[in-house]
């Protein structure tokens, strides 16, 4: 029994202190947005929150399931949060900071008041404290109850000139891991002729290449087969597409990923699917895992009938 409690004491000042964020900000500035990023990084996100039932919420035994999982939390309050009090949530911060097993954070997001105009204004939503005033007045009304707030806070960021997108990616950069998770990647073939993928984010035409179709010996084969891939190799335009495309992919998709897209797909047609998009895909996705990256390959239309109406007429 006492080697157990060693190794359970052991696990819990492994993990360290439990990570607490309090996200407030002006209303407008895009707490809905961090807590949402922030989900998306693994955080447990509540928002909304009686700030005033932090303590409780907070009050977890030793050795609980929460304790030892060490899943960081952000709860999201603002003006509207039942009870609200600036002076008290402070207070309560500064008694919960003085916990060893509680490290406790206060993100206060900013926003200039003529940018919260216009985004009220754009969604036809009248600010809560506006009552039947214009919404500059709410918002100033709000901004001198909150003052005591941002001055407390530990990090305050200024959405003013943020899309939506700027303050995911300064909340990723700020909260995330150091190695962001990686993108899923799928590289797929499919045929014109049958539609095309409706989720793709990348589209690339091989229909420029020479059809190994029109070839007696090769129709019935695929882009699989090495006789295809030797014919479509001939085309003298292969080998530019194949590098440039590559070199393409080389480019955006750590970009992706520092986005924080969660997955790419890269789509490749040709008319029926089985040749020209195929031999590409596969070449595409043995380059990409050779650069480090670890795409699904799917070929839907691999296993189509091939047909002459569908590949059209012979030129």
């Amino acid at each position: 029994m006492a080697q157990d409690s060693s190794s359970s004491d052991s696990g819990l000042r492994d993990s360290g202190p439990q990570r607490i964020l309090l996200v407030t900000g002006l209303l407008g500035a895009g707490k809905t947005t961090a807590l949402r990023t922030l989900e998306d990084l693994g955080w447990e996100a509540v928002d909304n929150f009686p700030i005033r039932l932090l303590d409780r919420l907070l009050e977890t035994e030793p050795g609980s399931a929460r304790m030892e999982s060490g899943t960081p939390m952000a709860i999201g309050f603002d003006t509207r949060t039942r009870g609200f009090d600036p002076a008290r949530t402070i207070q309560l911060v500064k008694k919960l900071s003085q916990r060893k097993d509680l490290q406790v954070t206060t993100l206060f997001l900013d926003c200039a008041g003529t940018e919260l105009e216009r985004r009220y204004n754009e969604t036809r939503r009248r600010h809560p404290m506006s009552e039947d005033k214009p919404a500059a007045t709410g918002i100033a009304a709000e901004r001198e109850l909150l003052e005591p707030l941002r001055r407390w806070a530990d990090l305050v960021i200024s959405t003013t000139s943020f899309t939506a997108n700027d303050l995911q990616q300064a909340i990723r950069a700020q909260f995330g891991e150091e190695t962001p998770a990686p993108t899923t990647l799928t590289i797929s073939s499919f045929g014109f002729s049958r539609g095309t993928p409706p989720l793709a984010d990348l589209v690339f035409d091989m229909r420029f290449l020479a059809n190994p179709h029109w070839v007696d010996e090769l129709r019935p084969q695929t882009g699989q087969d090495a006789p295809v891939g030797d014919y479509i190799r001939q085309d003298p335009a292969f080998a530019e597409a194949f590098g440039r495309i590559r070199d393409l992919l080389l480019l955006l998709l750590p970009r992706y990923q520092a986005q924080g897209k969660a997955y790419v797909h890269v789509a490749f047609g040709c008319t029926g699917g089985r040749h020209r998009s195929v031999f590409m895909a596969e070449q595409i996705a043995s380059a990409l895992r050779e650069a480090g990256f670890s795409p699904t390959l799917l070929h839907r239309n691999l296993a189509s009938r091939a047909a002459d109406l569908l590949e059209g007429q012979k030129h």
